[in-house]
């Protein structure tokens, strides 16, 4: 039996539906998965199953500490070509650097508690500092790693991204832009050795359209995403004030909680818009659906991405969606004709697009056939076709067990 190590900056965590997923394929295929987090999460997920055990590195223990000591000794040439990247390769700045020599004892951390495991393989999700861990893991063991690289892990931050990538087996993407920055920015690497994987989502079999909502309401804008900089709702909160302004009669929820609750709430008051816009904090999974059921344009304002899921709920839930023209959105927004795009950071465009796709809705309510009919079943079937979770998951799990039964020939 084949014994893979999967490991997450954090797991389980809800906005991360997808590690679980892929858990759960392999181990319906027979592959032995032991899932790994390098931090305790705040909570369980109903994501993961609660059975299966988790191996956690932190807290850290005092006895795996001390055979990491006599472990790294030993092993030493495996590894001291990592110590030497850091210390004397690139051009880093020293914070980084001590990080990332952290995160290699780390690593060697995480080999003492995978030793005695059988483990064949190392998988990280994400190309933040586990990705440093399960490699320097992988290396002390005499094992191969990959990893899959999401949006700002590759297009906001990139750190060691060279080393990471020179030692990885092979490196799973989530969109073809994606794939491209790669080759693009490390020519080194092999071509074959990037694959694009696209994530997905279950598609709901029945879905109420817009119009069925009554006409005489205001718009109902949604937006769904952690509280954090680099979604930038405070862009999208300061556009929800221009629309006020300019008299449009409208209603947005935000939901998400995170770092910037508190300076976003205080945008709200200082706009004077708090009869306009709620943030709704965390809202579970089993909750969305109402979420969606009750808007009627899903809006996504981020600075970096891959391709979020929340544009595939909404169009596989026939909501029109407005997002930035950024990284790999485009291939899943196709503007005009399976949604809507806006010049990122241009809140001039943002508003322009979104007041067209307010009229838009206007007309889909009163006419019998519109324009966006067309839109959001086009959106609903490119989902459906292309970013299908079952489907997705089934040509994940085939090529990840390619690529690790090559290894083993």
């Amino acid at each position: 039996m084949i014994t893979v190590a999967y490991l997450a900056n954090t797991f389980p965590v809800a906005v991360e539906p997808y590690v679980s997923d892929e858990i759960q394929e392999l181990r319906r295929r027979g592959i032995r998965v032991i899932a790994g987090s390098v931090r305790q999460p705040a909570a369980q997920s109903p994501t993961h199953d609660a059975e299966q055990d988790i191996l956690h590195l932190q807290p850290l223990r005092i006895w795996i500490l001390l055979q990491a000591i006599v472990f790294a000794v030993k092993r030493w040439k495996r590894i001291s070509c990592f110590f030497r990247r850091i210390l004397t390769e690139g051009n880093e700045p020293a914070g980084r650097r001590w990080k990332a020599l952290v995160h290699t004892w780390l690593g060697v951390y995480y080999a003492v508690q995978l030793q005695e495991r059988e483990v064949d393989h190392i998988h990280v999700h994400h190309g933040y500092f586990g990705s440093w861990i399960g490699m320097a893991a992988a290396q002390l063991l005499g094992i191969s790693y990959s990893l899959t690289l999401h949006g700002s892990d590759l297009l906001a931050h990139g750190a060691y991204l060279d080393t990471k990538l020179e030692h990885c087996r092979f490196c799973i993407t989530i969109s073809e832009y994606n794939r491209q920055y790669i080759l693009r920015k490390f020519p080194a690497v092999k071509v074959g050795k990037v694959t694009v994987s696209r994530l997905g989502v279950a598609v709901p079999e029945r879905i109420e359209g817009i119009r069925n909502r009554g006409s005489g309401r205001s718009l109902r804008l949604l937006a769904v995403g952690r509280l954090h900089r680099v979604k930038d709702h405070a862009f999208l909160i300061r556009a929800c004030a221009q629309l006020r302004d300019a008299g449009l009669e409208f209603e947005c929820a935000i939901a998400g909680d995170g770092p910037e609750r508190n300076s976003l709430m205080q945008l709200i008051c200082k706009n004077q818009i708090e009869d306009r816009v709620t943030l709704l904090g965390h809202v579970a999974t089993g909750q969305m659906d109402a979420l969606y059921r009750h808007s009627d344009a899903v809006v996504l304002t981020s600075r970096s991405e891959g391709i979020p899921l929340v544009l595939m709920e909404a169009m596989a839930r026939s909501r029109p969606v407005l997002a930035p023209a950024i990284t790999g959105i485009p291939e899943l927004v196709i503007p005009g004709k399976t949604g809507f795009l806006y010049k990122a950071g241009e809140a001039g465009d943002f508003l322009e697009k979104l007041l067209f796709l307010a009229e838009l809705i206007r007309k889909a309510r009163v006419s019998a056939v519109c324009r966006l009919d067309w839109v959001v079943h086009a959106a609903r079937l490119h989902v459906l076709h292309n970013f299908n979770r079952s489907q997705n998951l089934t040509e994940f799990a085939d090529r990840f067990l390619d690529r690790i039964a090559a290894q083993q020939v």
